[in-house]
């Protein structure tokens, strides 16, 4: 029996609707799934260092604890890349890294020794290795290269927005509560980040654009599949690849002990409550943040991503001048303004920069992660080498230290001009023969 072209046509029709509207859940999905793993992820962070200090701690111990995660998040996240770009469990990636996330943190609870804390922060830093290469990578096989820009504009957006209200709403649980309110409101957060991965259709992730491989299987994209040798070396001859890294590097290396750094010498100075200036610090950078990345969103569509980095890597002196010579309660407005300018435009810029440089290698994945790796050496050396700065010459020494590392990532950016403006031009369109949006089948 022949069916006719008004029935087939209205069954394709339906089949359109139903894949479209399982894309729009996934992309919805994802922005709660952004809002959620915010505070999980980062909502102890900014709290930990005063936590330690009320305890006894020294900057420089503390600083010492956090760079040890710091290196160990480093070690991970290329292999962690890599097997994002392999797997096609995806979600349940985000939610067993969730879930050890939270229990690490528990850990400094239960006890504040040393070795207690050393061990949460390097299981915190692993599976931080591993969520923010495996969320990328859904994004990118919901909504492929031509949505990807976009649609990451809007997950920074909402994950700025956690940040933002899990810092106020921890500010208020620790001075009504206590400091260990904090860590429970985190772990809430997670269980809400790990309902909101799991609502994710698993038939709209496409995993071979989510590595950054589109179309059809042809031997090529097989062979790309296959060798890991291959992906190796397309890193290492990438040279704007290898210069955003070591621009980030530098960047990292100073911005990483900014803010706790700032927080521990205002509540030293006995300018501010530990909890609820500590949560200010965050709730300003963040507002800021989500601002500037939906307005990087539009900026590297239309002007392309290199004044996007180089307005970013230029923020951060000026930061650094000003936390210096305010070190006082008011100073965290334009202190963690001009924080929420440079971290809120790279949170768009670098992996959509990432992603369009690695299109069609089918490593994008592994991209994202080594790129982390070198931004996560100068973020992990950043702690000890502020809080030992701090201890041994004050803060003022330390902050203007810090601020004067992004100058060499401006030398970077501003010297390879002429390389890296073509590169960096433009949102990055699939390639003939790719097709446009589209949702995978199961």
């Amino acid at each position: 029996m022949r069916t006719s072209p008004t029935l087939a046509a209205s069954a394709d029709a339906a089949d359109r609707g139903g894949a479209g509207g399982d894309r729009r859940r996934a992309t919805r999905a994802l922005c709660a799934l952004n809002f959620f793993m915010a505070d999980m992820q980062a909502g102890i962070g900014p709290f930990l260092g005063v936590f330690l200090q009320q305890r006894g701690w020294q900057p420089g111990a503390i600083g010492s604890v956090m760079t040890a995660g710091g290196v160990a998040g480093m070690l991970m996240t290329v292999p962690a890349g890599a097997f994002i770009d392999h797997t096609a469990r995806k979600r349940w990636v985000v939610v067993i890294t969730g879930i050890c996330t939270v229990l690490a943190s528990f850990l400094i609870l239960w006890s504040q020794a040393g070795w207690v804390v050393t061990v949460s922060q390097v299981a915190t830093a692993i599976a931080g290795a591993a969520i923010g290469p495996a969320v990328a990578g859904i994004t990118l096989g919901v909504v492929r290269q031509r949505g990807f820009n976009a649609q990451n504009g809007r997950n920074q957006a909402w994950n700025h927005a956690g940040n933002m209200v899990g810092a106020a709403l921890s500010g208020w649980l620790g001075f009504r509560y206590g400091m260990p309110a904090i860590f429970f409101l985190a772990a809430l957060f997670g269980v809400f980040a790990i309902v909101s991965v799991l609502t994710i259709p698993e038939r709209t992730i496409d995993h071979r654009a989510a590595r950054g491989l589109e179309g059809p299987h042809d031997g090529k994209a097989a062979a790309a599949d296959d060798s890991q040798a291959q992906g190796l070396r397309t890193l290492l001859q990438n040279r704007p690849l290898l210069i955003l890294a070591a621009a980030l590097a530098c960047f990292h290396l100073g911005n990483g002990a900014m803010l706790p750094l700032y927080g521990l010498a205002v509540v030293g100075a006995g300018k501010g409550n530990a909890a609820m200036f500590t949560a200010l610090t965050v709730v300003v950078a963040q507002a800021v943040m989500i601002v500037t990345a939906l307005a990087a969103m539009r900026l590297s569509a239309s002007r392309g991503y290199w004044p996007v980095m180089l307005v970013s890597f230029a923020s951060l002196p000026l930061r650094g001048l000003i936390a210096g010579s305010v070190i006082d309660s008011w100073g965290v407005w334009p202190v963690q303004a001009l924080d929420g300018i440079g971290a809120g435009l790279q949170s768009v810029a670098v992996p959509g920069l990432v992603a369009c440089l690695l299109d069609g290698t089918g490593r994008v994945n592994v991209g994202q992660g080594a790129v982390m790796t070198v931004q996560g050496l100068g973020a992990s050396l950043s702690p000890a080498i502020g809080g030992w700065l701090a201890q041994l010459f004050g803060y003022q020494i330390a902050f203007y230290v810090l601020g004067g590392f992004a100058l060499a990532s401006l030398a970077l950016w501003i010297g390879f001009a002429t390389m890296l403006r073509p590169a960096c031009a433009g949102v990055c369109e699939p390639r003939a023969g790719q097709p446009a949006l589209g949702v995978a089948s199961s």
